[in-house]
C-alpha cells in the first residue's frame, strides 16, 4: 500500500468551524479515515477531523501560497 501524505493527527486546540462538503468528499474522507487508521494505528472516529490537518498540508506545500505570504508580511528583523 502507498504512504499516506497525512500521517498521525496532532491533537490541537480547535477552532469551531461549520463546513458542508458533497456527499463523495465526505465518504472519500471516511475511507481516507479508516485508511489512515490501519496505517498509523489511531483511531479517527469523525472523519470530519482529517479536514484541518488536510487544509494545512495542502497550504504547506503550495508554493504559490507561500510565496504570496511571505509578500503580505511585513519584514521582520529590519529597521
Amino acid at each position: 500500500m502507498a504512504k499516506l501524505k497525512l500521517g498521525a493527527i496532532a491533537d490541537a486546540k480547535p477552532v469551531k468551524l461549520l463546513w458542508i462538503c458533497q456527499q463523495i468528499v465526505h465518504r472519500d474522507l471516511a475511507v481516507y479515515a479508516d485508511l489512515l487508521a490501519r496505517e498509523t494505528g489511531q483511531s479517527i472516529p469523525d472523519p470530519a477531523k482529517l479536514v484541518a490537518p488536510m487544509l494545512a498540508r495542502f497550504m504547506a506545500t503550495d508554493r504559490a501560497f507561500a510565496k504570496a505570504r511571505r509578500k503580505s508580511q511585513p519584514a521582520q528583523g529590519k529597521g
